[in-house]
Formats: structure tokens, sequence, C-alpha cells
């Protein structure tokens, strides 16, 4: 099982989080300073709200597993068809310590597989969730 993630920019993180409740008759999971999340059970979807950046911007794409064998799987078959990737092992993001790899869509898009590990009080010291996040890519 897995789920599609969806990390969004947005301007006021109370604002949002009280609309994404209503869409999806849903409360946070998770709400720390500029970052909030929903794990959706219908749709399967992990809905991250990130303060920051363009508002109404998507931020970053991924899809949540809940094993490391999956992250690992999924880098492996990544590279089979020759996308190049980023692995992160044990990297704090999001409020979490997560296992996962990346690669870049078209246009600069970012798309992570992750797994999250463990919950945490705070970020890495960047903020970001990856290495290789721009400004616009941070958390």
């Amino acid at each position: 099982m897995s789920r599609l993630q969806l990390a969004l920019n947005v301007s006021d993180l109370d604002e949002a989080i009280s609309f994404y409740s209503k869409y999806f008759d849903a409360v946070p999971a998770k709400v720390r300073p500029g970052y909030a999340n929903f794990a959706i059970e219908d749709p399967p979807l992990k809905l991250v709200l990130i303060e920051g950046g363009k508002p109404g911007t998507i931020n970053h794409l991924g899809v949540e597993v809940f094993t490391t064998d999956q992250v690992r799987s999924k880098a492996e078959a990544l590279a089979a068809k020759g996308l190049a990737t980023e692995i992160e092992d044990r990297t704090t993001c999001c409020y979490a310590v997560q296992d996962k790899v990346w690669v870049d869509g078209p246009d600069a898009t970012s798309w992570e597989t992750y797994v999250v590990l463990e919950d945490v009080e705070s970020t890495d010291e960047s903020g970001c969730c990856s290495a290789s996040a721009t400004a616009e890519t941070c958390c």
C-alpha cells in the first residue's frame, strides 16, 4: 500500500488547514510552525501544507510507502530505467526522520518516494526537504 503525496505552498497556514479540513472532512495528522500534513484515507493522499514559497503552487510531489525496503526497491527500479536518483537515509525533513529517494521529472518537478521512520519536533537546520532543494522547494 502507498499513497500519493501533494505538498503545497500556502500563504496562510491556518486558513489552509481550515479549508482542507472541510474539503476532505479530516483533521491534520501533524501541525508545526509553518507546516501541517493530513493523512487522508479516501482518497489515499498525504496532503502537506508548507507556509511560504509562491502561494498556490506545488512545493513537491511524492509517494509515501511504509517500509525502507519499498524505498530501496523504487530507487533500484528508477536507476534501472536510467533516471538519476538522490538517496537520503535517515534524513530529518518535514518534522520526521525519513528514508527517501528523489528524482526530478520534466520541468524540474521534484518527486520523492519516502517512508517515515519517526516523528520529531524539528526539521533539518535549513528547513529543506532535500539536500538539493532550491528556495522554491524548501519545506
